[in-house]
């Protein structure tokens, strides 16, 4: 028998008996007047807000098939009726929700979802690298990730069925139409807002046949997560737009200090920098102005534009920080089942409210 073998066997049992020592019970001080809520719905199209993405994969899976329900309502059933009744692929077996309209009544009730169940399900699927019976920050992070991947794709289909009007797995520029916020955009912001223009769709377009397809269009509607060097150089080509207060073409220090730097040091882990210096400011600005022009182009920038746009990983690691800051009881860095059993709520506080409360958002999720 090999050690993961004997590292299995071990974690099964001592969750065999955690649960008869400490059964979950759905009346505890741990569940008292707090209630799970399904998320308010996203906006699909918007690129700047990011929402928390469920830690339970049976949860988020409920929330797309509910979203499914709200497109066909909202898109499809007047515009594109070939597409309704087309649902999604299920993860796992699903409970019947009677068309969802009881799903939170479904997540609050102890018995159908008993969330020390889950945990003890989610346990083993997420301590795999290595299964030693401790979940690390890492394997938090692959999990969430793995997630908020699946996420996107959904997120990501759906748009093309919306777009894709001759239905041939591809997308023009012409059957693609920008969403209303961008159509509609104030020019006392000023800029014009330059995400989703043909710009940006043919950056997107990584094999240059003016067309996207579905990977090329996930790139599209999320380019912080691609490797296409096109849309990154676009990406940084906008962010040079955008900061350029006097329209040179370039950014000179103070554009780049009060506009860039800080959401570059609230990326980084050690960004605790004080905003009352412009010393680290200036040290990065030098190290980006490769000329020493003393601007930047968007050349320049490409090595940063990672953490001026971030990716899902960097989403996933704030979110599995937040968790282990919040349920590592013995402070060791990592957590036990015991540890996630004792804080249930740590890992559904994406859904989760007081019921005296309203919906809270948490910002380390953005």
């Amino acid at each position: 028998m090999g050690k993961d073998s004997v590292i299995a066997y071990i974690t099964v049992a001592v969750l065999i008996l955690y649960l008869i020592s400490y059964p979950p019970n759905k009346h505890s001080t741990h569940n008292r007047h707090r209630r799970l809520k399904l998320r308010y719905s996203s906006s699909f199209s918007n690129p700047i807000h990011h929402d928390p993405v469920a830690f339970d994969p049976l949860v988020a899976e409920i929330e797309r098939r509910r979203e499914d329900n709200q497109w066909e309502n909202q898109y499809l059933e007047h515009s594109r009726p070939e597409f309704l009744h087309h649902p999604a692929p299920a993860a796992e077996s699903q409970p019947d929700l009677d068309g969802f309209l009881n799903a939170e009544d479904f997540l609050n009730d102890g018995d159908k979802f008993n969330i020390t169940n889950r945990l003890v399900l989610l346990f083993p699927k997420i301590d795999v690298d290595p299964a030693d019976g401790f979940v690390t920050e890492n394997e938090l992070v692959e999990w969430h990730l793995q997630q908020s991947t699946k996420e996107v794709w959904f997120r990501s289909l759906r748009e093309m069925e919306i777009h894709d009007k001759n239905n041939d797995g591809f997308i023009s520029y012409a059957e693609y139409e920008a969403p209303s916020w961008v159509k509609n955009d104030n020019p006392s912001f000023g800029f014009n807002m330059g995400w989703w223009t043909e710009d940006h769709f043919n950056a997107s377009d990584a094999n240059g046949d003016h067309l996207l397809n579905l990977t090329e269009f996930n790139d599209f509607m999320h380019p912080a997560d691609s490797e296409n060097p096109k849309l990154l150089q676009w990406l940084c080509k906008e962010e040079v737009r955008e900061r350029d207060g006097d329209k040179d073409g370039k950014v000179n220090f103070n554009e780049f200090f009060h506009g860039i730097f800080d959401l570059v040091i609230n990326h980084d882990e050690e960004g605790h920098v004080s905003m009352e210096t412009e010393t680290p400011a200036k040290q990065l600005f030098s190290q980006l102005d490769k000329d020493g022009d003393r601007f930047l182009t968007d050349e320049e920038l490409l090595p940063i534009i990672g953490k001026i746009h971030p990716s899902e990983r960097y989403y996933a690691k704030q979110q599995a920080n937040y968790i282990i800051s919040q349920a590592d009881s013995d402070k060791d860095g990592r957590l036990s089942l015991a540890e996630m059993i004792d804080n249930p709520y740590v890992f559904y506080s994406a859904i989760f409210q007081d019921s005296e409360d309203d919906y809270k958002h948490h910002d380390e999720f953005r």
